[in-house]
């Protein structure tokens, strides 16, 4: 393939995930209760036991599902209809604008058809909460908040919220905190127990699973109301036939990211810091998100966002794509469709700003020589598509 830098969007399947399909494909269904089942049922079994102890859980808090997307519905809708029903003052969601469309689309929608009302948590330029405002809308009305969801990291700009801080905020004033954790796991340290919070989301093909496996971890005293009803599978929260295999995948990737959390950061932040360091200085070239040299605690460690004054991020996508180099826009499940970045704005640039947008995202198939063939490539392309964009203006 050629040289990948959309990680974000989709990690390449790793080994370790091919080889614990191979060596569980011939499963049954770990509902039945004959042998096979049996044998499928303690299989599942170590496998969430293994996903849980890499995500800092009890395996009696792992709900497995499709993915990324599905579990931010099922934390956000089942969060809201049984605090909803518990008490029909709660109607308030408070969140972030930078938050992930599988988030903030299932929040409009519960806007919409639910009777929610969206309360937006200011961010900075960075695009990290800003905590002082959170608590003061924490402190307006706690009784008629139904939840809070700030995703752990984000998916364009790498920006770290800082989660841990958040959850203690919202278990002060009696509220429970989802956070869409699909970037951050496998990237950074992340422990569901000692986040404070109550619902989390991760996923699978993010750092090499399969595509459509991912889980919603869900502490025991918590209670969701199902979006989906059948065999009563995960606690009643999510049923449908295990996908054993997939989780096993998943289980086996989780345990390879997280013993080898450190040693990766750490290449990749070297690797990314090149590329930023060439991008940088450039004319018209702003970094976005926390700077990723001067403040890397901050910022996921594989990630590069910066927008050109000037440019269309589409023209450089496609001048990249033609010099054999994948990179992306932004989020992949908005993709093709020409709109500013919703993060950007929320971040507080303009239409035109947001315009230029370029997100680097690098990943376990990165090598040296990848990073160097597209930093030796990148003022180049910059600079055509500064070109483009200022041809395009005149003949307006």
């Amino acid at each position: 393939m050629p040289p990948y830098f959309d990680h974000a969007a989709t990690t390449p399947l790793k080994p370790s995930a091919g080889q614990a399909i191979t060596g569980h494909s011939g499963l049954a269904n770990p509902s039945s209760l004959h042998g096979s089942g049996r044998r499928a049922r303690l299989a599942a079994d170590s496998a969430r036991a293994r996903l849980a102890a890499a995500a800092g859980a009890d395996p009696s808090e792992v709900i497995i599902t499709s993915g990324g997307t599905e579990a931010d519905n099922l934390a956000v809708k089942g969060l809201y209809w049984q605090r909803r029903g518990e008490d029909a003052r709660r109607r308030r969601i408070l969140l972030p604008g930078i938050e992930h469309h599988a988030v903030l689309d299932t929040a409009e929608w519960l806007e919409t058809h639910e009777e929610a009302e969206l309360v937006m948590i200011p961010v900075d330029r960075d695009g990290v909460v800003e905590i002082e405002a959170l608590a003061g809308l924490l402190a307006e009305d706690p009784e008629a908040i139904a939840l809070v969801t700030v995703m752990w990291a984000n998916n364009e700009t790498g920006a770290i919220q800082p989660v841990e801080e958040i959850g203690r905020m919202c278990a002060e004033a009696g509220v429970p905190l989802h956070t869409d954790a699909v970037q951050a796991f496998g990237s950074v340290p992340v422990s569901f127990a000692e986040s404070g919070a109550s619902a989390m989301a991760i996923s699978g093909h993010k750092i090499g699973a399969p595509v459509g496996i991912g889980a919603l971890l869900v502490r025991r005293d918590v209670k969701l109301t199902p979006v989906q009803h059948g065999g009563g599978q995960e606690r009643d929260i999510r049923s449908g036939t295990l996908d054993v295999v997939g989780l096993a995948a998943f289980a086996a990737v989780a345990e390879e990211a997280v013993d080898s959390l450190s040693g990766e950061a750490a290449r990749l932040s070297r690797l990314r810091n090149r590329l930023a360091d060439v991008v940088g200085p450039l004319e018209g070239v702003t970094l976005r998100g926390p700077d990723p040299r001067a403040r890397p605690e901050k910022r996921l460690p594989n990630n590069l966002h910066f927008t050109v004054d000037g440019a269309e991020g589409d023209s450089m996508l496609f001048m990249l794509d033609m010099a054999g180099f994948d990179t992306a826009t932004g989020s992949a499940c908005t993709a093709g469709v020409p709109r500013p970045s919703h993060v950007l704005l929320a971040m507080g640039l303009s239409e035109e700003e947001a315009r230029g947008a370029q997100r680097l995202t690098l990943g376990w198939t990165t090598a040296e020589e990848d990073v160097e063939a597209l930093a030796a490539a990148l003022p180049g392309i910059i600079d055509q598509a500064k070109q483009a964009g200022l041809a395009a203006s005149r003949r307006q």
